[in-house]
């Protein structure tokens, strides 16, 4: 089985947004959440969805589910204080219905552009490897400061991608690594590739795409409803 758990439990507090989170802004009508929740929903490969949200926005996501028709949402979890967490309680939930070799797609809800092509390829290769990465190449150069005003090196930009999600594992290997985390007290990592890393496993790579962006900003806003304008008006 293959099962999508889509993290939404953010605040959207560097957006400045006080009434809502950021995934539940409505672009075109629609909230970013849905937008993102409807790729995973028509997918073919995608089994369930598993959608870890804040407790407090429980109610408007279910409502949202039943209008616009996401069948495939088997199970709402309430996030935890840190993303780590909140993955940790996903995979705490999917664990006792999931065996061990099925593949958790794990993808921020704030990424509603990504595309068939990226989960299809997160699923074969997670499947063949065990733990894999959503990535693109740099196309800038990266500096490496540590003071913030001065730079300590720059390093090969051939040897730096920008990651993304989704980032899809087994769910035994990623469970283990979770595990280890919360024996070693280490509950603030912001990426699960680097705990499943950290377990002395490999993690392979698999090309993303740049209008996989992640809505952090009014800007990115600004540039998904240029994107999903412009697409509407190609199908015209």
């Amino acid at each position: 089985m293959n099962v999508a758990v889509i993290l939404a439990g953010g605040t959207g507090s560097r957006m400045g947004i006080v009434d809502k989170p950021k995934q539940f802004i409505d672009v075109y009508g629609k909230p970013i959440i849905v937008h993102t929740l409807e790729v995973f929903d028509n997918h073919p490969e995608i089994d369930a969805i598993a959608v870890v949200c804040l407790s407090e926005w429980m109610d408007d996501l279910r409502i949202l589910l039943r209008k616009y028709e996401i069948n495939k949402v088997r199970w709402l979890i309430e996030g935890g204080e840190t993303r780590q967490l909140s993955v940790y309680n996903a995979v705490k939930t999917l664990s006792p219905e999931c065996t061990d070799d099925d593949i958790i797609v794990v993808h921020d809800s704030v990424r509603p552009l990504v595309t068939h092509k990226i989960i299809s390829n997160n699923i074969a290769c997670a499947k063949q490897f065990g733990a894999v990465d959503t990535v693109v190449p740099s196309a800038d150069t990266i500096v490496k400061s540590v003071d913030g005003e001065k730079i300590k090196e720059v390093p090969a930009r051939r040897e730096l991608y920008l990651g993304q999600t989704p980032q899809s594992f087994r769910l035994s290997l990623l469970r283990d690594a979770h595990q280890k985390a919360m024996a070693e007290k280490n509950l603030n990592s912001t990426d699960d590739c680097q705990l499943v890393l950290d377990l002395g496993a490999e993690v392979h790579l698999v090309q993303g795409e740049k209008l996989n962006f992640k809505i952090t900003s009014f800007e990115d806003l600004l540039l998904l409803k240029a994107v999903i304008k412009l697409g509407k008006t190609e199908m015209l």
